[in-house]
């Protein structure tokens, strides 16, 4: 019984290992991206209070 070529699993492991490291990224982005997001809208809500209570 013929077995068939063996498997190349040298390219698969950096496949995998490369998009390990793309997913990371994405992750790492959005995080960052919510974080400057919550920085945004807390420095809006500030500004918001501050007009608010100066025009009262």
């Amino acid at each position: 019984m013929a077995k068939g070529p063996e498997k190349n699993t040298k390219n698969k492991t950096l496949h995998t290992k490369l998009l390990n490291r793309k997913k990371a990224k994405l992750q790492e982005e959005k995080k960052e991206k919510a974080l400057r997001l919550k920085a945004l809208v807390a420095k809006m809500n500030q500004q918001k209070n501050t007009n608010e209570s100066g025009a009262e």
